[in-house]
């Protein structure tokens, strides 16, 4: 598994993606909205931000799916007998993970089709 080094190295960086990329998005107002380029780079920016909620929710999702079905199989091959109990139990917790794409998928169409900073940069 991964050691904390790499867990804390992988939020510092994440969280300087965010930070380094939320300066410009929140910034839109002072674009000129007459430049014919604007609505581009507005639409072209929405597009990365939805492939990347989506992108790094189902990879949250996808993990967290195959790490219970790895412990439900382990659990399996332990006690073959529990296997109903085990197999709920793990169909409840992939469904929970599944809905974390969901709400990824919910923003990325937000993000593409009723982007709430339309009215920032378009005016």
């Amino acid at each position: 598994m991964y050691h904390n080094s790499t867990k804390v190295l992988f939020v510092v960086f994440a969280t300087m993606a965010l930070w380094l990329l939320a300066g410009p998005l929140f910034a839109a107002d002072a674009i000129p909205a007459q430049a014919p380029y604007v609505k581009v780079i507005f639409s072209v920016g929405g597009m990365i931000g939805a492939g990347l909620a989506i992108g790094l929710g189902c990879i949250g999702a996808g993990a967290g799916i195959g790490n219970a079905a790895a412990g439900a199989s382990e659990a399996v091959g332990r006690n073959p007998n529990a296997q109903g109990k085990i197999m709920m139990t793990m169909m409840v917790g992939m469904a929970m993970a599944e809905s974390i794409a969901i709400y990824s998928l919910v923003i990325a169409l937000i993000l593409l089709f009723v982007n709430p900073f339309k009215d920032l940069v378009l005016g």
